[in-house]
Parts: C-alpha cells; sequence; structure tokens
C-alpha cells in the first residue's frame, strides 16, 4: 500500500485558534480520556506497510458458532457466540486486528433481529456476542465495513484535511455582493479572516474577508463542496463496494440455530425493567421482533396508526427539535401522523427553521439545525445560524416541553476534540435547564450506520459514526436524558442501511420517544427529579 497512513495533527492546529474560550484542566482531561477512548487499535510497526493483497478478503474470511454449553440447548435469556476469522487474499490468516466489524442475529421469517457485540482478540480473530431474545429460528450475520488499512486512512484525511468540505457565504451591502469560502478550520496565514468564533461557546468559524466589504456584511451560508483525490489511487482500492466495503463474511459450518423458550425461573426480558444480564452478557437497548420495536427496559412501544392517538400523547405539548436532516425526518413523521399543519415561515424546507402548529390541540413542532457546519446546498440566512447550546439557554422547560437533539452526521468530518467541544457546550446548556426545569424531556438520537461507497466513506463512514456515539454516550451518561439507540435500531434491522432510515425505522424511533418520553419518563421525573439516569 505504499507509505502508511499515520495520523498526525498537521492542518488540524488551525483548528483551534479559538479567541477566549479555553479548556480548564478538568475538561482537558475529559477530552485526554474520551479520545482515548475511541483510539483504535495499531499492529506492529513491522506489519504497519501491508501489500493490498495482504489486506482482509471478507470472502476467504469465516465465523464459527461455538457449540451451546450444558445440556446443549439454547434457551430465550441465554447468549450465543461466534468467532470470526480473519484472512487475507491471499487466503493467510491475519496476524492483527484492527478491523471495522459488525454482527446481527436476525430471522427473516420472524422479522426480528438484534444488534450484537463484536470483541477484538488483537490477533486476526473476534468474538460476536448476542442474546437470545425470541423463540424460533435465528441467523448470525457479519459485516467486513472496513479492513484495519482503511481506518488509518480516514484517520489521516480528517487530521490533514479538515476542511475538505468547504462552505460559502454571500456578503451584501446594497448593488455591491462579494462570496467568499468559509468554514471552522481555515488556514490562517493565505488572507484575512473575517472571525465569527461564538463569544459564548467558543464554537470557531471563519471566512476570508471579501475584499471590498466588511464581515458585518455576511448575508447567508451555503455547502459549496468538497475536496476531491485527497487519497491515492492505491488507498482507493481499500474502499471497494463488493470487495472490502460493508461485504458479509461467510459462516464455516452453519450460521442458524434454533432457541427454545425461556428456561424456568428466567427473568422475563421483555417485561421487567430491572432485567440483569450481568457483566458477562450482551444488553443491547432493544430488538426487533414481527416488525415491531421492542425496548428491554420494560415499556410497549405502541405503533401510532392514526393521527388522534398521537395526538392525545402530544397534546399541550411543545416539541423543540434541533439536529440535522435525521432530526428533521422525525419532525416530519410528527407533522404528517398527527395531522399537524405547518406554518410557512418562508425559510428553506431543508435547513428550516420548521414550525407545525396545532391550535386545537395546543401543539407545537419546531425544528432548527444545529447550527455550522451545515453541509447542505439549500441557502440558509446568516441570522438563522444559531448553536443549539444558545437555543437552550433561552428554553423555560418544564413539564409541557419536550427537546430532541441529534448531532452528528455532519460533524463526520470534523476533529474529535471540535466534536466533543460541541456537546460539552451542549451539555452544559442542559444542566441548567433541568436544574431550572426538571420535568423538561430531553431525547438525544446516536448517530446510524448508512449506505457506502468510496466517497460515503470519507464523508460519513460508519467508522466516524461509531466514534461520535461512543464519544455522545459518554459524555451524557448520568444525566436525565432518554437516549435514542439509531445505530441499534438499524443494524437490528432487515431494512438497507442509510444515513437517512427508511420510513419504518422512523415511525419505530418517534413512537418509541412519544410512548417513553413523554408518558413514562414525565412520571418519573414529576416524582424523581434528579434521582434517575438514562444512558
Amino acid at each position: 500500500m505504499g507509505t502508511p497512513r499515520t495520523p498526525t495533527p498537521y492542518n488540524k492546529s488551525h483548528c483551534f485558534r479559538y479567541s477566549g474560550q479555553k479548556a480548564s484542566p478538568e475538561e482537558a482531561e475529559e477530552e485526554r480520556v474520551l479520545l482515548d477512548s475511541i483510539a483504535w487499535p495499531r499492529p506492529p510497526a513491522q506489519l504497519a506497510n501491508t501489500p493490498l493483497e495482504q489486506t482482509s478478503d471478507p470472502t476467504k474470511s469465516t465465523f464459527t458458532i461455538l457449540p451451546a454449553g450444558g445440556d446443549g440447548e439454547r434457551h430465550v435469556g441465554d447468549q450465543l457466540k461466534a468467532v470470526i476469522h480473519m484472512y487475507n487474499f491471499q487466503g493467510r490468516h491475519r496476524p492483527h486486528g484492527g478491523d471495522f466489524l459488525v454482527a446481527r442475529l436476525h430471522s427473516p421469517t420472524l422479522l426480528a433481529g438484534v444488534a450484537g457485540q463484536v470483541l477484538d482478540h488483537g490477533n486476526g480473530s473476534y468474538s460476536a456476542v448476542f442474546p437470545l431474545l425470541w423463540e424460533g429460528s435465528a441467523q448470525v450475520e457479519v459485516t467486513l465495513v472496513h479492513p484495519y488499512e482503511a481506518i488509518p486512512v480516514l484517520q489521516w484525511v480528517t487530521d490533514e484535511h479538515p476542511d475538505r468540505e468547504f462552505f460559502h457565504s454571500l456578503f451584501r451591502s446594497g448593488t455591491v455582493s462579494e462570496t467568499t469560502v468559509c468554514n471552522r478550520c481555515l488556514p490562517p496565514n493565505q488572507q484575512p479572516l473575517c472571525n465569527y468564533t461564538d463569544v459564548l461557546t467558543g464554537e470557531p468559524w471563519f471566512c476570508f474577508k471579501p475584499k471590498v466589504l466588511g464581515c458585518d456584511t455576511r448575508d447567508h451560508h451555503v455547502w459549496g463542496g468538497e475536496l476531491k483525490d485527497l487519497i491515492t489511487k492505491e488507498e482507493e482500492m481499500l474502499f471497494r463496494g463488493g470487495v472490502n466495503l460493508k461485504v458479509f463474511i461467510n459462516a464455516f459450518g452453519t450460521n442458524s440455530i434454533d432457541v427454545l423458550p425461556e428456561r424456568k425461573g428466567q427473568p422475563d426480558l421483555n417485561g421487567s425493567s430491572n432485567l440483569k444480564l450481568g457483566p458477562p452478557k450482551v444488553m443491547p437497548s432493544g430488538y426487533y421482533f414481527q416488525g415491531e420495536w421492542r425496548t428491554l427496559g420494560g415499556v410497549t412501544v405502541r405503533q401510532f396508526k392514526d393521527s388522534s392517538s398521537i395526538t392525545q400523547c402530544l397534546q399541550g405539548k411543545v416539541v423543540h427539535m434541533f439536529g440535522d436532516s435525521t432530526v428533521r425526518q422525525w419532525y416530519g413523521y410528527l407533522k404528517d401522523t398527527a395531522g399537524i399543519k405547518e406554518f410557512d415561515l418562508h425559510s428553506p424546507s431543508k435547513t428550516g427553521p420548521l414550525l407545525a402548529v396545532d391550535t386545537a390541540n395546543n401543539i407545537m413542532l419546531k425544528f432548527r439545525f444545529h447550527g455550522q457546519p451545515i453541509r447542505h446546498a439549500q441557502v440558509t440566512s446568516a441570522s438563522e445560524l444559531r448553536y443549539i447550546s444558545s437555543e437552550l439557554d433561552h428554553l423555560r422547560g418544564g413539564s409541557d416541553t419536550v427537546v430532541i437533539i441529534g448531532v452528528w452526521a455532519h460533524f463526520s468530518i470534523t476533529p474529535m476534540e471540535l466534536y466533543i467541544r460541541r456537546l460539552r457546550q451542549i451539555r452544559r446548556a442542559l444542566v441548567l435547564l433541568l436544574d431550572r426545569a426538571p420535568e423538561t424531556v430531553v431525547v438525544i438520537r446516536t448517530g446510524n450506520l448508512g449506505r457506502l461507497d468510496l466517497q460515503q466513506s470519507l464523508r460519513n463512514s460508519d467508522w466516524y459514526a461509531w466514534q461520535m456515539n461512543k464519544l455522545l454516550r459518554a459524555m451524557f451518561k448520568g444525566m436525565d436524558v432518554l437516549l435514542v439507540n439509531s445505530w441499534d435500531m438499524v443494524l437490528a434491522s432487515h431494512l438497507p442501511h442509510d444515513l437517512h432510515p427508511p420510513p419504518p425505522i422512523i415511525s419505530d424511533m418517534v413512537n418509541y420517544v412519544v410512548e417513553e418520553a413523554i408518558v413514562v419518563i414525565k412520571e418519573i421525573f414529576c416524582k424523581y427529579p434528579n434521582n434517575y439516569g438514562f444512558i
């Protein structure tokens, strides 16, 4: 593969030119711990420069379901384990770990599925572990998302080219207008900059200064494009669909099992909110059965088939949705399912802000993008570029308020230090909101898997989403917020992976939020406002 990519902070330095906000020692230590938690394993130095033919070949790799212990039977509530052995294109066992694999257990006949946990043993072998949650047939599915050698390329391209997607701003004064390039990372030595770093949050944003107009004449923001040909042709060979990019791995022997009913005395997996599978066990957020999402927390997710049932749950609520287009999907689902009329704010349909109102039932739905970066070709007024933390600071909150947040898809090319900074500001604002109004319902959506080709891998790889999910879960752990694990839902589903999950998955996500967040969590907050954590 030529000279191996070694992650080094080349151009990242000009991403951290903040005018004011400086991390405290505690924040710096938290950042170090968080970054260590997503550090990817590296092979020994002598194995770093790997020829393409010695990288992982999913068609030659295999997985084997391990025998059941004890009486040889598998029951609901047990755990299934499969061992994965990775081989290269020459048919040799790989000597180290680091491949990015995902796994699920599913049943096409039962429309059932659950995400598995993959453990890297560091020697070319992996384990995939699954809880057995339904009676009947089940099949193991293992996917190579990226071979190890692709990961340093993904890391390098973010470190070396954090500005590989760029944005434009129009500056206007009277009849004079100019357009310049903008980004959160711009080199300071090319030409003068307009510094739009947020005073309150420290969020960085810069534009090259117009030649004639002043920085205060900025009119709008729009996605400008992306840099191409950043990696070598040889490196591109690591991102080939059907070859080494999101390809299934075959079973050595059978890939299916039969699951018997629960053993006598087994805890109720579907009805107990106190289910404890113990440290060795795997505990996903939920699973699909008969095409419907079931949580592992005692809450039954209803399927809202008509507007009246969902209207009843939303009655008297103001739902504030902050995020990207994957959160806008939720806004659209709630609006359309409940038959709530959209109020025309004369704003862009994709980037918003958006507003829908049901005056008869006192329901208001709001959607606002999370602030820069906004990777969309629709023009957004500069006056509408607001950060989530600033918006939260102006919310009164209370039992009639629901806050939904999703921050991930537009941050996939961002150095993770900047993503941590964004989440930290949101967390600070949420702590204050829940302190002044503990009955406020707060929902946070994780990222999910998507379809990948070469360009999508460099832009929105599942590996980027995995990093952000891990950081997000760690940073909001212990807070009174509800986590919707979109990763688990998309991975468990029989539907194709997509950055924008298909309507049935969106329905399951939103129904879960409506059912648990608005009904159950509200009651818990009223009784125990400071003693209940959901992440």
